[in-house]
């Protein structure tokens, strides 16, 4: 009777032990969407990934673990203290389970920082430098679509090889354009190639004439523009205005998307080259992705909105796979797990949280070239994963054995 009596105790605690671990700690899943939604990078990720972060739950399902899931978004205005506050809100009181898309690297690492203190998830498809899988890594910490590593390889070896072997940089003043900076001058050295100078501008900068000017006078072949957004379109839009490119020197768009070609137009983009994660018109499966996002917003994705789309489907798997939403638990599935959707096919992610995918080489077309709407780019090259990223033992994050 004290056997039976003992093993039916046992059984029962089994069997609520089994319940509690199927199920999420708070009834619910909860994902923060947390990007520059007013500013220079609205268009870059801004509300269209919110909308990509809702389309990868409903097609999840909507529900993980029996539960609902939710997307919660705000505007971080490009500041850490306002996205610090927002992310510390989020984690304290509104049970937000993980924070992503986090479009620029002073706001993506304050952000993980948070996340790493509060032992919290966070998965950054917005924000480029490497040091939030290098030095800044974090067991919690994510990084998704791109970083300026890849971005070095990319446009930056494209053009050496090509002949732009003398560079001159105009670079945005904070931890992305540092970065992306000192990526592609390691890149251009170790390929034979020389860096003349570089000059410095403020995020949201109106007026480039006294940059470019520097830059022009440098006498480099190539002018790498180590910004980002409407920085980017405006120092891009300005060069033609001086006669840049008339006079020989090659316009480097370090990071350009498909949003800032469509928003530049095909007249003034052409013969740029660039690197993306994700082109929408690349096959069968992008295509229909895209249809689906474009019904929704009325543009097409670029890497940013593709990759947020990722990073959410990925997190449910790694919660369903788990059994739970608890951090250390899915942090251990989305290390193990690789990657299987449109955009992060074949893709594994590193002991520092690098998502390790192909990154492709893109040209803007010309506009006799273009054969629909959106058909801007020609596909020049696929660098595979392992050559667009910084092998993970080699990355300075001491999570690495």
């Amino acid at each position: 009777m004290r056997k039976n009596l003992i093993a039916s105790v046992a059984f029962l605690l089994a069997s609520s032990t089994a319940v509690f671990a199927q199920s999420a700690t708070d009834g619910k899943v909860k994902i923060g969407i947390l990007n520059d939604q007013s500013g220079v990078y609205a268009d870059f990720g801004g509300k269209s990934s919110v909308e990509a972060a809702k389309m990868a739950v409903e097609d999840f399902g909507g529900k993980v673990l029996d539960v609902p899931v939710e997307i919660v978004d705000a505007d971080h205005q490009n500041k850490p203290d306002i996205a610090s506050n927002i992310a510390r809100q989020w984690y304290d009181t509104e049970q937000v389970d993980a924070i992503m898309e986090l479009t620029t690297s002073s706001v993506a690492l304050a952000v993980q920082a948070i996340g790493k203190e509060k032992k919290k998830i966070d998965i950054v498809t917005g924000a480029a430098t490497t040091d939030l899988t290098g030095k800044a890594c974090s067991p919690y910490g994510f990084h998704w679509a791109y970083d300026t590593h890849a971005l070095a390889v990319g446009t930056g070896g494209a053009l050496v090889k090509q002949g732009g072997d003398s560079w001159f940089f105009l670079t945005a003043d904070y931890a992305f354009g540092y970065s992306l900076e000192q990526q592609t001058s390691d890149y251009v050295k170790s390929s034979g190639g020389t860096v003349v100078g570089s000059v410095r501008h403020p995020l949201s900068t109106q007026d480039f004439s006294s940059f470019l000017l520097q830059a022009q006078s440098s006498g480099a072949k190539v002018i790498g523009l180590a910004n980002a957004g409407l920085d980017t379109s405006n120092a891009i839009k300005q060069a033609a205005e001086f006669g840049i490119t008339q006079g020989g020197q090659h316009l480097a768009a370090l990071l350009f998307t498909l949003a800032e070609v469509h928003g530049l137009g095909l007249e003034a983009a052409q013969g740029l080259t660039l690197t993306e994660g994700y082109y929408w018109n690349r096959d069968d499966e992008s295509r229909a992705f895209a249809k689906k996002f474009f019904d929704r917003t009325g543009k097409m994705p670029n890497m940013i909105h593709a990759g947020t789309y990722s990073a959410v489907l990925q997190y449910l798997k790694a919660v369903q796979k788990a059994g739970t939403d608890e951090t250390e638990a899915v942090a251990k599935q989305l290390h193990e797990m690789p990657v299987d959707d449109v955009f992060g096919r074949g893709g594994t992610v590193g002991a520092n949280g690098r998502m390790i995918h192909d990154m492709y080489l893109l040209q803007v077309k010309k506009p006799s070239d273009s054969k629909e709407p959106w058909d801007y780019f020609n596909v020049l090259a696929t660098i595979p994963g392992k050559e667009a990223y910084i092998d993970p033992a080699k990355s300075g994050c001491d999570l690495v054995k």
